[in-house]
């Protein structure tokens, strides 16, 4: 594994005061001469580089580095939109008699995430096919409420005053057919969040609902994405060109973000400015707008450096998301390589 330096000008994207310049890459065959940069396995394998920054129950934040940004945000949109998760698709409302219509109510239930493990199921071979147990799971919710016999006079709380006056999806109830009670023995279909408020009710209101939950992808509806947020941006750079007056520096360290300078002693004992944790920098571009800074301070981004943070909607484990990912895009990449040989295969036999 080969680390280029941060130095390094042509992975520079310059942050300058009212534009950003160098925003391509030039590393291209024929761009520099002398230089071969046809593409390499080796080479790109040896600058290759993925680390995890943090890693929580529902986010993880990642370092990509040594890709184009064709493929960065390749990799972010499939997560948005082309990892398939289970959400409810069919909602029959047997009986609802809250202030919520039935088309919102069923709205609410459709945008619940579903703790379901899409690589059990199937895709819905069609809109009108019947429903099976490898394509569809059942959700029931059945909640009345009433008057709680016990409520104290003057009580105003409706959570004392009523028994489920609040529906929440932690009352939607699992309905499984066939071999789905032995298939899904201890990780039984759930909703994400029990707490996530649908609808209120008070006494003698009732809600029936028969739900179908289904496989889909977040590009159909954002019900399917399986991630609240998926984004990246490039690491900062911050080139000190010289030593910042000392009078100056407080101003300097204010400029940016908490904690990417520094003031540390140097050898001799004198405080100087030092660039401590750059990653904190929002690029703000404050420091340019100072004249005794200029021309020594150089701010950029490093174009083939990119760190992501992507929050889970909580159907996958964040660390699983990048990989099913990329397993999509390299069937993208396969199903492209597959019909170039066909189509080549076509020419072949025509001009023969």
């Amino acid at each position: 594994m080969a680390t280029r330096s941060l130095d390094d000008k042509r992975r520079h994207v310059q942050v300058l005061p009212e534009r950003v310049g160098a925003v391509s890459n030039s590393e291209f065959p024929g761009h520099y001469p002398g230089e071969d940069h046809a593409w390499n396995l080796n080479k790109f394998k040896e600058n290759l580089i993925v680390s995890v920054q943090r890693l929580t129950p529902s986010t993880i934040e990642f370092d990509l580095v040594g890709v184009d940004a064709s493929i960065a945000n390749a990799l972010r949109r499939i997560m948005i939109a082309e990892v398939p998760t289970i959400a409810i698709e069919d909602v029959y409302v047997w009986n609802n008699t809250s202030i919520m219509q039935d088309e919102v109510l069923a709205h609410r239930v459709g945008l619940v995430p579903l703790k379901i493990d899409p690589r059990t199921m199937d895709f819905k071979p069609g809109n009108y096919s019947a429903p099976m147990e490898n394509d569809t799971h059942v959700f029931d919710i059945r909640v009345k409420c009433d008057r709680r016999r016990d409520a104290a006079p003057g009580e105003t709380d409706p959570r004392k005053l009523y028994h489920d006056s609040n529906v929440y999806t932690g009352m939607m109830k699992w309905a499984p057919s066939g071999a789905q009670t032995t298939k899904y023995k201890g990780k039984e279909p759930r909703p994400v969040l029990d707490d996530i408020l649908l609808v209120k009710l008070r006494p003698g209101q009732v809600v029936d609902l028969h739900c179908f939950a289904r496989k889909g992808r977040g590009g159909d509806h954002a019900k399917f994405s399986p991630v609240a947020t998926a984004s990246y941006r490039l690491l900062p750079h911050i080139i000190l060109r010289g030593p910042i007056p000392r009078e100056h520096q407080a101003k300097f360290q204010q400029c940016f973000a908490p904690g990417v300078i520094a003031i540390e002693d140097d050898e001799a004992g004198k405080p100087q400015a030092v660039v401590k944790n750059p990653r904190k920098d929002t690029v703000s571009r404050e420091v340019l707008r100072h004249p005794e800074f200029k021309d020594l301070v150089e701010l950029a981004r490093i174009r083939d450096h990119f760190m992501y943070t992507v929050e889970s909607a909580g159907q996958y484990d964040p660390q699983e998301l990048v990989p099913e990912a990329i397993k999509i895009m390299l069937s993208k990449i396969k199903a492209v390589e597959t019909s170039l040989d066909k189509l080549f295969s076509v020419e072949e036999s025509t001009t023969a």
